[in-house]
């Protein structure tokens, strides 16, 4: 399965540039709401995915890999092509998340909880 419908993708690049700019201008980063949820099927990790940078394929968003530290920070999509659960699986992406909440809002939650509820 591949990680984003090409909406999504379109969507996430629109994000990432967004934030590139308004952080070239000195201006603080808009808290965006997660545009994808990925997870590992025979695992305990979860993404949450808010925007991309075509031109080095790295993401960002909410990473929780199973260890009850959620995160935010940077995600490369080639390590993420890599990765394995438990079973050998590869990872998903949730056909039904529809954020209701910002990242900020998530990450919150998730350091409360440890882990991401989403």
């Amino acid at each position: 399965m591949k990680f984003f419908t090409a909406e999504q993708y379109k969507t996430l690049v629109a994000n990432g540039a967004a934030n590139r700019d308004r952080k070239d201008k000195g201006l603080a980063e808009l808290d965006l709401k997660p545009v994808v949820k990925l997870f590992t099927p025979d695992g305990a990790c979860t993404w949450l995915i808010s925007e991309i940078d075509p031109n080095d394929s790295v993401a960002f968003g909410l990473c929780d890999l199973g260890m009850q530290c959620p995160e935010l920070g940077y995600i490369s999509l080639e390590e993420l092509s890599e990765v394995r659960g438990h079973l050998g699986l590869r990872i998903e992406r949730d056909l039904f998340f529809d954020a209701d909440k910002t990242l900020s809002e998530y990450a919150d939650e998730a350091r409360q909880k440890g882990y991401i509820s989403a």
